[in-house]
Protein backbone atom coordinates (compact mmCIF):
# COMPACT_ATOMS: atom_id res chain seq x y z
CA UNK A 1 0.00 0.00 0.00
CA UNK A 2 2.82 2.46 0.74
CA UNK A 3 5.04 1.61 -2.39
CA UNK A 4 1.18 2.63 -4.27
CA UNK A 5 0.98 6.07 -2.34
CA UNK A 6 5.00 7.07 -3.01
CA UNK A 7 4.30 6.33 -6.71
CA UNK A 8 1.17 8.63 -6.24
CA UNK A 9 3.05 11.11 -4.95
CA UNK A 10 5.96 11.01 -6.99
CA UNK A 11 2.72 11.40 -10.06
CA UNK A 12 1.88 14.43 -7.47
CA UNK A 13 5.50 16.39 -7.94
CA UNK A 14 5.59 15.49 -11.43
CA UNK A 15 2.46 17.03 -12.32
CA UNK A 16 3.81 20.22 -10.32
CA UNK A 17 6.66 20.20 -12.12
CA UNK A 18 4.92 20.39 -15.92
CA UNK A 19 2.22 22.98 -14.22
CA UNK A 20 6.04 25.24 -13.22
CA UNK A 21 7.23 24.12 -16.93
CA UNK A 22 4.24 25.63 -18.32
CA UNK A 23 4.66 28.87 -15.64
CA UNK A 24 8.29 29.34 -17.13
CA UNK A 25 7.43 29.10 -20.56
CA UNK A 26 4.72 32.26 -19.63
CA UNK A 27 6.72 34.40 -18.56
CA UNK A 28 9.34 33.76 -21.39
CA UNK A 29 6.44 34.03 -24.04
CA UNK A 30 5.15 37.67 -22.38
CA UNK A 31 8.85 38.96 -21.81
CA UNK A 32 9.70 38.04 -25.74
CA UNK A 33 6.02 39.70 -27.22
CA UNK A 34 6.72 42.97 -24.92
CA UNK A 35 10.67 42.65 -26.32
CA UNK A 36 9.05 42.66 -29.92
CA UNK A 37 5.51 43.90 -29.81
CA UNK A 38 4.80 40.56 -30.95
CA UNK A 39 0.90 40.56 -30.77
CA UNK A 40 0.63 36.63 -31.82
CA UNK A 41 2.99 35.66 -29.07
CA UNK A 42 1.34 37.54 -26.92
CA UNK A 43 -2.13 35.84 -28.01
CA UNK A 44 -0.35 32.47 -26.73
CA UNK A 45 0.51 33.00 -23.32
CA UNK A 46 -3.29 33.98 -23.08
CA UNK A 47 -4.18 30.34 -23.98
CA UNK A 48 -0.67 29.49 -22.12
CA UNK A 49 -2.96 30.59 -19.41
CA UNK A 50 -5.99 28.11 -19.80
CA UNK A 51 -3.48 25.14 -19.61
CA UNK A 52 -1.96 26.57 -16.50
CA UNK A 53 -5.95 27.01 -14.94
CA UNK A 54 -6.77 23.45 -16.51
CA UNK A 55 -3.24 21.70 -14.65
CA UNK A 56 -4.80 23.58 -11.37
CA UNK A 57 -7.47 21.61 -12.01
CA UNK A 58 -6.15 18.13 -12.20
CA UNK A 59 -3.48 18.88 -9.41
CA UNK A 60 -6.10 20.08 -7.10
CA UNK A 61 -7.90 16.81 -7.60
CA UNK A 62 -5.27 14.50 -7.59
CA UNK A 63 -3.99 15.94 -4.03
CA UNK A 64 -7.70 15.54 -2.80
CA UNK A 65 -7.90 12.27 -3.87
CA UNK A 66 -4.89 11.00 -2.33
CA UNK A 67 -6.45 12.72 1.03
CA UNK A 68 -9.53 10.93 0.77
CA UNK A 69 -8.16 7.06 -0.34
CA UNK A 70 -5.01 7.16 1.93
CA UNK A 71 -5.20 9.48 5.16
CA UNK A 72 -1.71 10.14 5.03
CA UNK A 73 0.46 10.73 8.51
CA UNK A 74 1.82 14.28 9.34
CA UNK A 75 4.85 14.84 6.91
CA UNK A 76 2.79 13.43 4.32
CA UNK A 77 0.04 15.25 4.99
CA UNK A 78 2.29 18.84 4.89
CA UNK A 79 3.54 17.71 1.57
CA UNK A 80 0.00 17.65 -0.27
CA UNK A 81 -1.52 20.23 1.75
CA UNK A 82 1.97 22.75 0.53
CA UNK A 83 0.73 21.24 -3.17
CA UNK A 84 -2.81 22.19 -2.76
CA UNK A 85 -1.29 25.80 -1.69
CA UNK A 86 1.52 25.93 -4.52
CA UNK A 87 -1.03 25.36 -7.21
CA UNK A 88 -2.52 28.58 -6.55
CA UNK A 89 0.19 30.55 -6.28
CA UNK A 90 1.11 29.14 -9.90
CA UNK A 91 -2.36 29.57 -11.25
CA UNK A 92 -1.94 33.54 -10.44
CA UNK A 93 1.41 33.43 -12.09
CA UNK A 94 -0.77 32.50 -14.87
CA UNK A 95 -2.93 35.30 -14.59
CA UNK A 96 -0.33 37.99 -14.30
CA UNK A 97 1.04 36.46 -17.40
CA UNK A 98 -1.64 36.86 -19.10
CA UNK A 99 -2.25 40.11 -17.65
CA UNK A 100 0.98 41.71 -19.42
CA UNK A 101 -0.36 39.96 -22.71
CA UNK A 102 -3.29 41.68 -22.50
CA UNK A 103 -1.91 45.15 -21.70
CA UNK A 104 0.29 44.49 -24.99
CA UNK A 105 -2.45 43.59 -27.16
CA UNK A 106 -4.46 46.44 -26.18
CA UNK A 107 -2.03 49.17 -25.84
CA UNK A 108 -0.78 47.51 -29.38
CA UNK A 109 2.82 47.62 -28.17
CA UNK A 110 5.42 47.63 -30.74
CA UNK A 111 8.73 46.83 -30.31
CA UNK A 112 10.11 47.72 -26.40
CA UNK A 113 13.97 48.05 -25.61
CA UNK A 114 13.92 51.05 -23.61
CA UNK A 115 14.06 49.05 -19.93
CA UNK A 116 16.37 46.50 -19.46
CA UNK A 117 15.08 46.04 -16.21
CA UNK A 118 12.31 43.87 -17.38
CA UNK A 119 14.22 41.07 -19.02
CA UNK A 120 16.10 40.89 -15.39
CA UNK A 121 13.32 40.82 -14.24
CA UNK A 122 11.36 38.08 -16.25
CA UNK A 123 14.52 35.79 -16.05
CA UNK A 124 14.93 36.05 -12.31
CA UNK A 125 11.07 35.33 -11.77
CA UNK A 126 11.37 32.57 -14.04
CA UNK A 127 14.35 31.32 -12.10
CA UNK A 128 12.75 31.07 -8.90
CA UNK A 129 9.57 29.25 -10.09
CA UNK A 130 11.83 26.41 -11.33
CA UNK A 131 13.89 26.67 -7.99
CA UNK A 132 11.02 26.94 -5.70
CA UNK A 133 9.22 24.03 -7.38
CA UNK A 134 12.12 21.92 -7.63
CA UNK A 135 13.40 22.60 -3.79
CA UNK A 136 9.57 20.89 -3.28
CA UNK A 137 10.17 17.61 -5.05
CA UNK A 138 13.56 17.25 -4.02
CA UNK A 139 12.94 18.27 -0.39
CA UNK A 140 15.75 20.74 -0.54
CA UNK A 141 15.42 23.52 2.27
CA UNK A 142 18.56 25.22 1.21
CA UNK A 143 17.02 25.96 -2.47
CA UNK A 144 13.84 26.89 -1.43
CA UNK A 145 15.94 29.73 0.78
CA UNK A 146 17.12 30.41 -1.73
CA UNK A 147 14.19 31.61 -3.85
CA UNK A 148 12.98 33.66 -0.95
CA UNK A 149 16.27 35.91 -1.14
CA UNK A 150 15.85 35.87 -4.51
CA UNK A 151 12.76 37.98 -4.69
CA UNK A 152 15.02 40.72 -3.32
CA UNK A 153 16.83 41.19 -6.33
CA UNK A 154 13.28 41.03 -8.14
CA UNK A 155 11.86 44.03 -5.66
CA UNK A 156 15.42 46.24 -6.41
CA UNK A 157 14.63 45.38 -9.96
CA UNK A 158 11.44 47.34 -9.92
CA UNK A 159 12.17 50.01 -7.85
CA UNK A 160 15.31 50.71 -10.59
CA UNK A 161 12.47 50.04 -13.39
CA UNK A 162 9.89 52.45 -11.86
CA UNK A 163 12.20 55.36 -10.65
CA UNK A 164 13.29 55.15 -14.69
CA UNK A 165 9.58 55.33 -15.78
CA UNK A 166 8.73 57.81 -13.34
CA UNK A 167 10.93 60.23 -15.53
CA UNK A 168 9.28 59.32 -18.67
CA UNK A 169 5.77 59.90 -17.46
CA UNK A 170 7.09 63.02 -15.75
CA UNK A 171 8.54 64.67 -19.12
CA UNK A 172 6.30 63.04 -21.37
CA UNK A 173 1.99 63.19 -20.91
CA UNK A 174 1.71 61.86 -24.22
CA UNK A 175 2.66 58.75 -26.40
CA UNK A 176 5.93 58.40 -24.74
CA UNK A 177 4.05 58.79 -21.02
CA UNK A 178 1.07 56.36 -21.69
CA UNK A 179 3.41 53.60 -22.78
CA UNK A 180 5.81 54.11 -19.80
CA UNK A 181 2.73 53.96 -17.83
CA UNK A 182 1.90 50.41 -19.72
CA UNK A 183 5.19 49.51 -19.41
CA UNK A 184 5.44 50.06 -15.01
CA UNK A 185 2.03 47.56 -14.92
CA UNK A 186 3.92 45.15 -16.56
CA UNK A 187 6.31 45.25 -14.33
CA UNK A 188 4.41 45.16 -11.28
CA UNK A 189 2.84 41.85 -12.62
CA UNK A 190 6.47 40.30 -12.62
CA UNK A 191 7.37 41.87 -9.32
CA UNK A 192 3.86 39.94 -8.18
CA UNK A 193 5.17 37.18 -10.37
CA UNK A 194 8.51 37.23 -7.97
CA UNK A 195 6.02 37.24 -4.84
CA UNK A 196 4.15 33.98 -5.96
CA UNK A 197 7.14 32.38 -6.19
CA UNK A 198 8.46 33.11 -2.55
CA UNK A 199 4.81 31.94 -1.16
CA UNK A 200 5.20 28.58 -3.09
CA UNK A 201 8.91 28.36 -1.45
CA UNK A 202 7.61 29.01 1.68
CA UNK A 203 5.05 26.43 1.49
CA UNK A 204 7.88 24.27 0.70
CA UNK A 205 9.95 25.09 3.89
CA UNK A 206 6.43 24.15 5.20
CA UNK A 207 6.23 20.67 3.87
CA UNK A 208 9.84 19.94 5.15
CA UNK A 209 10.21 21.66 8.59
CA UNK A 210 6.25 21.90 9.42
CA UNK A 211 6.75 25.59 9.95
CA UNK A 212 5.63 28.30 8.10
CA UNK A 213 6.74 32.03 8.22
CA UNK A 214 3.30 33.43 7.95
CA UNK A 215 1.65 31.82 11.10
CA UNK A 216 2.53 28.96 13.36
CA UNK A 217 -1.20 28.75 14.02
CA UNK A 218 -2.39 28.47 10.29
CA UNK A 219 0.38 25.49 9.83
CA UNK A 220 -1.96 23.71 12.59
CA UNK A 221 -5.07 24.89 10.70
CA UNK A 222 -3.63 23.42 7.15
CA UNK A 223 -3.29 20.52 8.67
CA UNK A 224 -6.19 20.08 11.19
CA UNK A 225 -9.01 21.05 7.91
CA UNK A 226 -7.29 18.52 5.53
CA UNK A 227 -7.99 15.67 8.13
CA UNK A 228 -11.17 17.03 8.59
CA UNK A 229 -12.06 17.05 5.40
CA UNK A 230 -11.07 14.15 4.32
CA UNK A 231 -12.69 12.54 7.16
CA UNK A 232 -16.08 13.98 6.00
CA UNK A 233 -15.92 12.83 3.10
CA UNK A 234 -15.61 9.56 3.65
CA UNK A 235 -18.65 9.44 6.01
Amino acid sequence: MRNRFDMQLEELSAQLIAMGGLCEKAIANATEALKKGDLKLAKLVIQEDEEIDQMEKDIEAMALKLLLQQQPVARDLRQISAALKMITDMERIGDQTSDIAEIIISAGMSEVSDVKSISKMAEATSQMVHDSVLAYVNKDLVLARKVMEADDEVDRLFDKAKKKLVKIIAKDLGKQGEKAIDIMMITKYLERIGDHATNIAEWVEFSITGVHKDSAAMQSNVESNAENNAKENQE
